[in-house]
């Protein structure tokens, strides 16, 4: 089990990174249009990975759509490459990604299960 201080390390250091990133990959990448348009949506989710490494277990849904998000866009970009739409260059960022993914799906919470009670009156 992942300790809370370690989810919330990494989180920090993960939301940090997709701010961080944001300034390189828009200079370096702009002949691309739709890269500005991807940086705003990890802009937007590095802010919430920072918010959500306040407190990891009551953002668990967050923290899994993070991770399932970034390795559905490395297997995009993956297939991409393969098609030779994008530059073999780029397969850094399918690497990239593809980790980021698998760390955030790994460091999600555990569900807690929920102690239904009933309302029924037993007789």
């Amino acid at each position: 089990m992942i300790s809370e201080r370690t989810q919330r390390v990494v989180l920090t250091i993960i939301g940090v990174l997709f701010l961080g990133a944001v300034i390189p990959g828009v200079l370096f990448f702009t002949q691309q249009p739709s890269v500005p348009m991807l940086m705003s949506f990890y802009v937007t989710l590095g802010i919430f990975l920072l918010l959500a490494a306040r407190n990891p277990a009551a953002n668990r849904s967050l923290i899994a759509y993070a991770g399932w998000a970034n390795v559905a866009h490395a297997s995009v970009m993956g297939l991409q490459e393969y098609w030779h739409v994008i530059a073999p260059r780029e397969l850094i960022g399918v690497v990239i990604f593809g980790i980021v993914g698998i760390v955030l799906i790994a460091l999600a919470p555990k569900k807690h299960p929920v102690n239904q009670v009933s309302t029924a009156n037993e007789a």
